[in-house]
């Protein structure tokens, strides 16, 4: 049987270049980067030399990149600790309704801890008003937190827009980039933000690792308090292997990351030009080539559950999933398809593919071969497509009448 990954945004195979890279480092080169000696002073040179690699590869200072365990903690110490350093001088916070639940339930936890926080709408196609941030920025606001790209329908917002608004008004940007990171040229300095998240195994680095720019001067407060490592904001020893992997894995992206971009859009292209073939079926989302990620498609049709699909999918070897990996097992539709308009029975159909490096054209091929039988067989045991096929018949007749 085939075996096709087309899930590269719930997580990414690690690169065997990377996997060399961290090797020594669970075994040979194993010291606490703490430790004063030999050993310690070995995995602390590895991890600085790392800081500085990513750094680099954001247009940032090494003291300025604060390692954490991915992109949830990161989100969480943004949030949090801006929020609570900072409530002095307001407790509003603005948001988005399409940002990735690390974000969504933080923002819902600190309103029970006292804080206001504004959801703003997107558009169809997902992008935010920024008249209406505008509108929604007050004496009280501290920070805004729109995500860079969006996790189920690739959408890329106007980061750098939003942050002059913020500069403007002495109002702190934070922005999710768990997703374009590696992807999308990201540059902390032209994108005026002061915080940014990033989680290592979305661009072939390992699990378990990631990264929070702190723009210095931001004021933020610790939520783990222990050793003092990471500059006071995220105590514990320090996963020496993985940072060293995710510095590399993070380099190779951005050497190659205009090369396989414009490989990837092609063959999304390809899909989303082929699936659209198949009647009553849409893109949700920019057009491919647009501001969208360049791995992104999401795909919807009518009268088919978009769970059926990725279990039918996988029995022929074929990964895809319905929206976020850290939310697919709950029966709600997306809360990001809600947001761009669709109906609650459309969000059900809807389906999302993200390619990556092993995706050849031939696995588009295969696919798009397969992927038209699965909605037809679908289609024909829907009782949605029954009902609304009655409804026409009907309908026909009375017209006829």
């Amino acid at each position: 049987m085939k075996k096709i990954y087309l899930d590269h945004a719930a997580t990414t195979p690690v690169d065997k270049r990377v996997l060399r890279e961290m090797q020594p480092y669970f075994s040979e080169k194993f010291g606490n980067a703490s430790s004063l000696h030999l050993f310690g002073l070995e995995a602390g040179e590895a991890m600085e030399k790392s800081r500085e690699q990513v750094a680099k590869a954001i247009n940032a200072r090494p003291e300025e990149i604060i390692f954490t365990s991915g992109g949830t903690e990161s989100d969480n110490i943004a949030l949090q600790g801006v929020a609570y350093t900072n409530r002095r001088k307001g407790k509003h916070i603005i948001t988005t309704k399409i940002e990735h639940h690390a974000v969504e339930n933080t923002c819902k936890f600190l309103e029970k801890s006292g804080f206001e926080v504004s959801y703003l709408d997107v558009d169809k196609e997902g992008f935010i008003d920024l008249a209406k941030l505008e509108k929604k920025m007050e004496d009280e606001t501290i920070l805004v937190s729109v995500m860079h790209a969006n996790n189920e329908i690739g959408t890329i917002e106007p980061v750098k827009e939003i942050g002059e608004l913020c500069r403007e008004r002495g109002i702190y940007f934070h922005t999710d980039a768990v997703q374009s990171v590696g992807k999308e040229k990201i540059d902390v300095q032209r994108m005026n933000v002061d915080l940014l998240s990033a989680s290592g195994h979305k661009f072939y680095g390992p699990k378990g690792i990631g990264f929070l720019y702190v723009k210095q001067g931001t004021k933020i407060c610790p939520l783990m308090h222990g050793g003092n490592h990471e500059k006071g904001l995220r105590s514990g020893t320090e996963n020496v292997a993985g940072i060293v992997g995710m510095a590399k894995a993070l380099e190779i992206a951005e050497g190659e990351r205009v090369e396989e971009a414009a490989r990837e859009r092609k063959l999304a292209k390809k899909l989303v030009n082929g699936a659209l073939k198949m009647r009553n079926s849409w893109l949700n989302g920019p057009a491919i080539g647009k501001k969208r990620l360049s791995n992104n498609v999401n795909l919807g049709f009518d009268f088919v559950e978009g769970e059926s699909m990725v279990l039918m999918l996988s029995d022929k070897g074929i990964a895809a999933s319905t929206g976020s990996a850290c939310s697919t097992k709950s029966l709600e539709p997306s809360h990001v398809l809600r947001a761009i308009g669709l109906p609650h029975v459309k969000c059900h159909g809807s389906l999302r593919f993200t390619l990556g490096r092993s995706t050849t054209k031939k696995d588009i091929d295969f696919v798009l071969k397969e992927l038209p039988v699965i909605v037809k067989k679908l289609r024909d045991i829907s009782p949605l497509r029954k009902v609304l096929d009655i409804g026409r018949f009907e309908e026909k007749g009375r017209a006829r009448a």
